[in-house]
């Protein structure tokens, strides 16, 4: 997938021998669970009665609250990517990002595949030859969104790992 082969310290936490603490993990799957709710629609439109992807967005957020645990996350997410399996173009992205989000819960480094997916998705919904510059929006939106907190931790990921997630973060 888009994860890194070697996992970067900064997003495993603490208590696993990393540097993120509990606080930023949460911050983190907020902020994919937003990146995956703003392309939920797409998905929506596509499947009406399929609640997955939706439900492994309230995953991710619930466990971020300390509501759910990390498996019960981690299933929702599971159960997003098998909704995506039968779609192809945005609304399998936004599928995708839902999925990527909840699965921040197991391994924080997720994050990034659920704004990636975000901004395909964006992309593949946008009338033909738009699809470039509503990538970029989507991606400036998702920047605007960052917590202070994780800002210049994601801002990095983003750099580091662009070229394996479709050079999607150049905006």
């Amino acid at each position: 997938m888009i994860l890194p082969k070697q996992r970067d310290p900064r997003f495993i936490t603490i208590r696993r021998g990393g540097t993120l603490t509990d606080a930023n993990h949460g911050l983190l799957a907020l902020w994919a669970a937003e990146c995956a709710a703003r392309v939920l629609p797409l998905f929506e439109a596509a499947k009406p009665g399929d609640a997955r992807p939706r439900h492994a967005i309230e995953q991710a957020r619930a466990w971020a609250r300390g509501e759910v645990t990390m498996s019960q996350a981690r299933t929702a997410a599971g159960h997003a990517m098998a909704a995506a399996r039968d779609l192809k173009g945005a609304p399998r992205f936004a599928a995708y990002a839902a999925g990527q989000a909840a699965a921040v819960a197991h391994v924080a480094a997720h994050e990034l595949g659920a704004a990636a997916y975000a901004i395909k998705a964006a992309a593949a919904a946008a009338p033909k030859g738009e699809g470039e510059s509503a990538g970029r929006l989507e991606c400036e939106r998702q920047r605007e969104l960052l917590p202070a907190a994780i800002r210049e931790l994601v801002l990095d990921d983003q750099r580091l790992r662009n070229d394996i997630c479709w050079s999607v973060f150049d905006c």
